[in-house]
């Protein structure tokens, strides 16, 4: 092989090994960026996917106050309506159960409006600690007292501040189980509310007994009319997020809820 000709392979040899070179150099390129664009697709469809369960976890948190708010405010309503036999034998009696009406439906509205506010502007409300251990069960027990209710309030321990989350939990449980006794007992139903703070969580335990009203059933089945428990569901829901429990069953000659929510979830 003559020198040019030597010159000419070596040429065409390096010429070969650069393309090999550049092709893989390229390859490597493209898998890159197949990487790169497959990566940044899967965040964004986890982005996307991420905001659709706050959204979803914003509406469920809206319904259950929209439930607990209606359902409080209309047990209420009903149950001081229904004595409308007050009217003639005792007007003064009358008067307070209108009373009553009026401003259980003007909170139920100022509340109702709240929501819709969160729900159109978005809740800026940050969750900080209350200055004070006030979860309002003093005031929610004269509510349903008004209505001929028997609800005795026990307190045990002292009082501890709450995050905001909780100390709200603990009010709409507490509303939601009154509630449910107003509904499925009567008003001439006895209630027992004890709240015992102890040194991690605060429990509390709403327990009923006596009434004389049916449970929410069909008149015709007999089944369970529609949203018969719905009430219990949210209760433990907001339990749990929280990081409590919430148990609730008969008892001999009533019902009781028992819910239990950790002080500072935050810390953990």
């Amino acid at each position: 092989m003559t020198p040019l000709e030597i010159v000419l392979v070596a040429g065409l040899v390096a010429t070969a090994g650069a393309v090999v070179i550049l092709a893989v150099a390229l390859s490597r390129t493209e898998r890159q960026r197949r990487q790169a664009l497959a990566a940044r697709a899967s965040a964004v469809a986890a982005q996307q996917r991420t905001a659709e369960l706050a959204v979803a976890a914003e509406r469920l948190r809206i319904l259950r106050e929209m439930h607990d708010v209606i359902a409080h405010s209309l047990a209420i309503m009903i149950a001081q309506a229904d004595g409308g036999s007050y009217v003639s034998s005792d007007p003064e009696a009358a008067r307070r159960a209108f009373g009553t009406i009026a401003e259980t439906g003007r909170g139920a509205l100022a509340d109702t409006r709240r929501i819709l506010g969160i729900l159109k502007h978005g809740d800026a409300t940050a969750p900080e600690l209350a200055p004070i251990p006030e979860t309002g069960l003093d005031e929610l027990a004269g509510r349903y007292r008004s209505t001929g209710l028997d609800v005795s309030l026990i307190r045990v321990g002292d009082p501890r501040p709450l995050p905001a989350g909780s100390r709200t939990a603990l009010h709409r449980i507490t509303q939601e189980a009154l509630t449910n006794v107003l509904k499925h007992a009567g008003d001439d139903a006895r209630v027992i509310v004890t709240e015992n703070w102890r040194d991690a969580a605060v429990s509390l335990t709403v327990t009923s007994s006596g009434g004389t009203k049916a449970a929410a059933t069909d008149p015709v089945t007999g089944e369970s009319l529609p949203g018969a428990g719905m009430g219990l569901i949210g209760m433990r829901e907001r339990a749990e997020l929280l990081g409590g429990s919430l148990a609730a069953g008969p008892t001999e000659d009533g019902f009781r809820v028992c819910a239990e929510l950790p002080y500072r979830l935050e810390e953990e």
